[in-house]
């Protein structure tokens, strides 16, 4: 028995559930793949100063959260977080902002840290799959994501979510609202630590999840009052988009989502059977981001989708994937000379694309052909020291129980025609 245990809050994939996992993500990915989107794969770690400036330093994500530590050369660092911020980055280092092709279309998949308070659906260490489109400001474009989105979700099973939706305002008509809302803000019974986030980002007051401080909110300013004919014909276009293509949504003029940079759409994908933590995923556009960690003017919208809170929507439905066996054939070798051939077999198989495994360790016919039931094959080779004098092996179906004897050199072909 080990000494050692996963860290607090986090967890380790394992199989055969690590397969359900690896479902979710290729499930979410597939629509993106085929709308545009290229992979990225950005560090693990990246300049805290990117964090502080992007996702703001008023967010409990950069004042609470971040996993912050010092390298030998001085240099501050912090996990990511979150990836948007560096996806950003990314892509203006490498200037694929100038190539002409605008919005630079990306997706990722991988994982991010933050110190929080571990309980069922939020760890300290989680994986997200997101998408990003950078550089263009158009309406079909936000609509497009939460579209792919709603695909997404779809393709696995889930049919008990819903998508809130939003507008935050731009740069014009949200310096109206939030002054509209400090004044309303300023005369609640609020802790210090609140009290100063109304002075610095009033709108992530509305995001505060705690009963005391939601009672208080009963009346307040309302963003959707507030926005200028350019943000409200804006998001007019993207409600009409999505209706158009068949996506529910509910308008959620009290959605606010817990980043600093998001600005006009915004939305949140929320599953009633997690309990609390009911958001699955959500994104928006964020209009600024690049200009607030030194880059040009580049209208940008994306999403975050959780790995792990979308398994736990999949289990509160009782939705179970139809997961392939990773085995397709089961190899039992029966004697050294049948280790040898059989052996071969299996690495000529896998060559072609067959899924085959081998029973390691010397064990006897029980014992392995126990493993091969366990591996889920559709087909298990047998053969022994009469078998291979014979020139055969025995091929057993699995599901039948039906066993024939094929020659050594028919194998590949024959489990080839088979197994289609």
């Amino acid at each position: 028995m080990s000494t050692f245990k996963a860290p607090k809050g986090t967890y380790d994939l394992l199989p055969p559930d690590s397969a359900k996992f690896l479902a979710v993500r290729e499930a979410i990915a597939a629509p993106l793949r085929t709308s545009g989107y290229g992979y990225i794969e950005t560090p693990g770690f990246e300049n805290v100063e990117l964090f502080a400036r992007g996702v703001g330093e008023s967010t409990d994500i950069v004042t609470k959260e971040m996993y912050v530590f010092e390298t030998k050369g001085g240099d501050r660092l912090a996990l990511r977080p979150e990836t948007t911020a560096p996806v950003l980055r990314a892509v203006l280092e490498a200037n694929l902002h100038k190539t002409g092709n605008l919005p630079v279309k990306v997706w990722y998949s991988g994982s991010q840290y933050r110190y929080e308070r571990p309980q069922k659906g939020r760890y300290r260490h989680f994986s997200q799959v997101g998408a990003e489109a950078i550089g263009a400001e158009d309406p079909a474009l936000d609509a497009e994501l939460i579209i792919l989105a709603d695909q997404a979700y779809r393709s696995l099973g889930l049919s008990n979510f819903r998508i809130l939706l939003n507008s935050l305002g731009d740069k014009e008509c949200r310096p109206v609202y939030r002054a509209a809302l400090q004044d309303f803000l300023r005369v609640l019974d609020l802790d210090e630590d609140t009290r100063r986030r109304v002075d610095i980002n009033p709108l992530r007051v509305l995001d505060d999840k705690r009963e005391s401080v939601q009672k208080q909110l009963t009346g307040a300013p309302l963003l959707r009052d507030y926005l200028c004919d350019a943000c409200k014909a804006y998001h007019e276009e993207v409600r009409e988009l999505l209706t158009a293509a068949g996506v529910s949504f509910e308008d959620d003029p009290k959605l606010v989502r817990g980043l600093d940079y998001y600005t006009r759409t915004t939305f949140e994908f929320v599953h009633d059977g997690l309990g609390s933590q009911s958001a699955v995923g959500g994104g928006g556009r964020y209009d600024g981001l690049s200009e607030m960690i030194g880059g040009p003017a580049l209208p940008s919208v994306g999403w975050a989708l959780g790995v792990d809170r979308t398994v736990l929507a999949l289990e509160a439905e009782g939705v179970e994937l139809d997961i392939p066996s990773s085995t397709s054939v089961f190899a039992v070798p029966l004697g050294e000379e049948a280790r040898r051939v059989l052996f071969a077999k299996v690495t000529e198989l896998r060559k072609v694309g067959i899924a085959t495994d081998f029973s390691y360790g010397g064990k006897g016919l029980k014992g392995a052909m126990k493993n091969a039931n366990r591996s889920g094959a559709r087909y298990t080779i047998v053969a022994g020291e009469r078998d291979l004098a014979e020139g055969v092996v025995q091929l057993k179906d699995m599901e039948s129980g039906e066993q024939t004897a094929i020659g050594v050199h028919e194998i590949v072909a024959e489990l080839e025609s088979r197994l289609g």
